[in-house]
């Protein structure tokens, strides 16, 4: 088994951390929830738009309009399949600390389960082909997916666990979520050996770098206002984007050295 291919279940993995956070009562704090989704979305930006897209762009073979076309391709579809899913979010059913208790919760939590899944979906995908072009990157993807895979598994299961009253129910249905991430790293593990071609892997890396990048403007840094009006979802884009960055540098100036 490949280490693109283990990134990627780690990271999907993930989830089931913030459905055992849903059910135990050790909810963490919507200050926290909505840091570590701005974090996430910042490292995605960086990594989208200054690495991935360049190299991208850099590989031999590979002309602009392609490139930037395929960029554009991933922006497109993300935004209607965004438009296709049934919308849930944890901000409906949350409200501070405690549960709000709609009419029918169980269909709620349903379609809560269906829309995280088929968001996750992609992103199983974009953390196996980052990670199979560059394992450095890879390491970047699959620790902001990691990041905001937490606060979307709690979301899942803490809906989950009021309307069944059971824990194992929960954290079945919210690692449904989470296998769905599995699911896109697989399929791309499988699809993706075969076409070994290095303009085919920079345009799919491309596609990739538009899906991340309307990700983290269209949801999480939205998600991350309304989970915590209070709270700039900016501070934690800047301090994602900023730790990051300085861990390329550091990693690029252990290579040199």
């Amino acid at each position: 088994m490949s280490v693109p291919l283990i990134l990627t279940l780690l990271a999907g993995g993930a989830t089931f951390i913030g459905a055992i956070l849903g059910v135990i009562g050790q909810r963490p704090s919507n200050r926290v929830l909505a840091f570590s989704l701005g974090f996430a979305a910042g490292i995605m930006l960086l990594i989208s738009l200054m690495e991935m897209l360049p190299a991208a762009l850099g590989t031999e073979g590979m002309s602009p309009v392609l490139g930037y076309g395929m960029f554009v391709v991933g922006l497109l579809g993300y935004f209607g399949l965004d438009r296709m899913l049934p919308h849930a979010h944890p901000q409906d059913l949350m409200q501070g600390d405690k549960a709000v208790m709609p009419r029918n919760l169980r269909r709620t939590a349903v379609l809560l389960t269906l829309g995280i899944s088929l968001h996750n979906f992609p992103e199983g995908i974009a953390t196996y082909v980052t990670a199979s072009s560059n394992l450095e990157l890879g390491f970047g993807i699959a620790l902001a997916v990691a990041l905001h895979n937490i606060p979307e598994g709690l979301a899942v299961a803490g809906p989950v666990y009021a309307a069944t009253g059971s824990r194992r129910k929960a954290i079945f249905w919210a690692g449904i979520s989470g296998m769905a991430e599995i699911l896109g790293g697989v399929l791309a593990w499988l699809i993706l050996g075969s076409l070994v071609s290095p303009v085919v892997m920079a345009a799919i890396m491309a596609a990739v770098a538009g899906i991340m990048v309307a990700l983290s403007v269209d949801e999480l840094m939205p998600l991350a206002k309304e989970i915590d009006p209070h709270s700039n979802p900016s501070y934690g884009v800047l301090c994602g984007m900023s730790v990051m960055g300085l861990s390329l540098v550091l990693l690029q100036t252990m290579e040199l050295a």
